[in-house]
């Protein structure tokens, strides 16, 4: 099982909106489960309780940023992450490379 999570960035400006937006409309159309979070440093600025959550989720696949962010993230909002969670960076990868690590997520995507 896959857990599937695209994170908006909604209050730091540092990923481009057209890779936010292509990301989040072809993991729509792709029919794949998925959570959309609207920022994750927001949720663990408030330590918010559903990084325990996904965290614990099997088969964890992250849309975000810089994946050293995400550990950091949800390590310091109490949550840390597994070494089998995958982080995929939108803010350099390409949103073909983030959706195909979306919707196929034994396939590597390098940044």
């Amino acid at each position: 099982m896959t857990t599937r999570v695209y994170c908006r960035c909604a209050y730091a400006k540092v990923v481009p909106e057209a890779v936010k937006d292509e990301v989040l409309v072809g993991l729509d159309a792709s029919g794949a489960a998925f959570e959309a979070v609207p920022d994750l440093c927001a949720l663990s600025a408030a330590k918010d309780a559903s990084l325990k959550r996904l965290a614990a989720s099997p088969g964890l696949v992250l849309a975000a940023c810089y994946p050293r962010a995400v550990r950091w993230l949800f390590h310091a909002g109490g949550a840390p992450l597994s070494e089998e969670a995958r982080v995929l960076n939108m803010r350099e990868a390409s949103a073909a490379e983030v959706l195909a690590g979306l919707v196929e997520p034994s396939g590597e995507v390098s940044p």
